[in-house]
């Protein structure tokens, strides 16, 4: 039998106010807290994976390197090299940093979400049921994909890549 994950309910501050199932989280659009990692090979180009069509929110979509809720009781750092090893099957990343926090809104599902990056050569190891797809792409070629079309994206994931753009540009 499979229990149900439990995430962290968190205030405006992201202060944690208690426990929720995840469909209860959801349901109800309850601010909670995730993780995105942007990973990056030695030629520049960032790995971007495809969603599993068995995925609730964004089915089919292309996301970041690796994404994922924080569960009840971890901290965002902890998340973030558990969902790399859970999802690409990267458990080695090479100098993975936080770049920026950004704050629950509707482009990100009502998640407070730490923004990292790191690098890796690969090859990964896809989990088929979190994700279908995966390929490296150079950032000119993410760009103007994004442009031409979006709906190919998760919307979380082209708001966070617009910002880490910006702040990694200056």
């Amino acid at each position: 039998m499979t229990t149900e994950e439990l995430f962290d309910v968190v205030d405006e501050q992201d202060r944690v106010l208690r426990s929720e199932a995840r469909s209860v989280v959801h349901r109800d659009g309850l601010l909670h807290r995730a993780v995105h990692i942007f990973v990056f090979n030695s030629s520049g180009e960032l790995y971007l994976q495809r969603r599993s069509m068995n995925k609730d929110s964004a089915p089919g979509k292309w996301v970041s390197s690796c994404s994922g809720h924080v569960d009840s009781g971890e901290n965002y750092d902890a998340a973030a090299r558990r969902e790399l090893g859970e999802e690409i099957g990267l458990y080695d990343p090479i100098n993975m940093k936080p770049v920026f926090k950004e704050a629950a809104c509707r482009p990100t599902g009502n998640e407070f979400v730490w923004v990292y990056d790191c690098h890796s050569e690969g090859p990964f190891i896809l989990d088929p049921d979190e994700v279908s797809d995966g390929q490296w792409i150079g950032l000119d070629a993410v760009n103007g994909w994004i442009e031409e079309r979006p709906r190919d994206f998760a919307w979380s994931f082209t708001h966070l890549w617009a910002k880490y753009r910006k702040l990694v540009e200056r």
